[in-house]
């Protein structure tokens, strides 16, 4: 199932409309979307778990919300 409006907001809370867009044009899941958001939030805990670094969908899932983070810090 791919990620509706809804799903992403269900994640992250409130967020921009042109993110939950470019989220939802990747055409993940809701898992992909909740994996991504705990790489974002908890990377180091997750690489302490033994856990391989992301990739596919759930890596550019994580390069968008990272860049979204980026501009709140600039």
């Amino acid at each position: 199932m791919t990620l509706t409006s809804q799903d992403v907001t269900t994640v992250l809370g409130p967020v921009d409309e042109t993110l939950i867009a470019d989220i939802v044009a990747t055409g993940a899941t809701p898992t992909d979307l909740s994996e991504a958001w705990a790489w974002v939030n908890s990377d180091e805990a997750l690489i302490g778990e033994g856990r391989h670094l992301p990739d596919g969908k759930v890596a550019a899932l994580v390069d968008l919300l990272s860049a979204d983070d980026e501009e709140w810090e600039e």
